[in-house]
């Protein structure tokens, strides 16, 4: 199973895509955690990116590109994988369909995860880290509408959207993509 979990910033994806991951034994991907291992490690897009974020710019598309398209040919990935954080944009996902075509995946389903903005407000003021203020988190939710939200008339099209309630209790969440995913059975 190849799996796109969408949703803005504190709607859980996170916590889904590790559940998922465990569930299903398929690799959780994480472009964050894609970045930081890079970095650590030293390789050459690790530098690239490292220069960027020193200069207080954004990673370029180009670069997660390159680093989406090694880490999803990585043996572990072949059988299936559960990606949060990819794509942000309609370039992306349009990028990741030529990925996808080059390493002979399937198409994945994309679980979006809808969380109303008060909701979401609450919950990363409660997780208490140093740039979750108010201003900054509705700036990042404003970043969301704007650039990330367009993909899911995009998966919407392509009828490989699944819509979550993620206002709901964390268990409701995943007992909602179980049942939706048909997992329940592979408890």
């Amino acid at each position: 199973m190849r799996l796109i979990l969408l949703g803005p910033p504190g709607a859980g994806k996170g916590t889904q895509a590790t559940f998922l991951a465990e569930k299903l034994r398929i690799p959780h991907i994480s472009t964050g955690e894609i970045l930081r291992q890079a970095i650590a490690q030293k390789t050459s897009f690790g530098i690239l990116a490292q220069s960027h974020l020193e200069a207080g710019e954004l990673v370029p598309d180009s670069l997660i590109l390159a680093l989406m398209r090694e880490r999803l040919a990585k043996q572990d990935a072949l059988g299936g994988w559960v990606v949060d954080g990819f794509p942000r944009n309609l370039s992306q996902a349009q990028a990741l369909d030529h990925i996808l075509q080059i390493l002979g995946q399937s198409y994945p389903l994309v679980v979006n995860l809808n969380v109303d903005t008060e909701s979401l407000i609450r919950r990363m003021l409660q997780r208490g880290r140093q740039d979750d203020n108010e201003n900054t988190i509705r700036r990042r939710l404003e970043v969301y509408q704007e650039k990330t939200s367009p993909l899911i008339n995009f998966y919407k099209k392509r009828r490989c959207l699944i819509n979550i309630n993620g206002n709901l209790p964390v268990m409701e969440v995943t007992r909602s993509l179980e049942k939706e995913l048909s997992l329940e059975s592979q408890i």
